[in-house]
């Protein structure tokens, strides 16, 4: 089938490329290229996966999980804070 199409001047430029690399005719890259942009892609089947129980870290109550948390955010809050702080008096010196 004949048919007329405009070309980007970079794709131009790659299926050149390609050309000179393979050997090739402009045709046979350019349908080779697009038979296997646009061939169906098999689906493949969903991976399933097991669940599993990663349990806690020793000495971690799980009761106290959102109490973790917030001391956690306090310390890095803080050591933040600190860091401002530290940038500061380095410049007020």
């Amino acid at each position: 089938m004949r048919t007329t199409v405009t070309l980007d001047p970079d794709v131009e430029h790659y299926i050149r490329d390609a050309c000179h690399r393979r050997k090739a005719s402009f045709k046979r890259v350019l349908n080779e290229t697009l038979r296997e942009a646009l061939k169906p892609v098999p689906k493949s089947r969903p991976e399933l996966l097991a669940p599993r129980s990663l349990g806690l870290a020793p000495g971690v109550d799980p009761k106290r999980l959102s109490e973790l948390a917030d001391e956690l955010e306090v310390e890095a809050f803080l050591a933040a804070e600190a860091a401002k702080n530290y940038g500061r008096q380095k410049d007020v010196k």
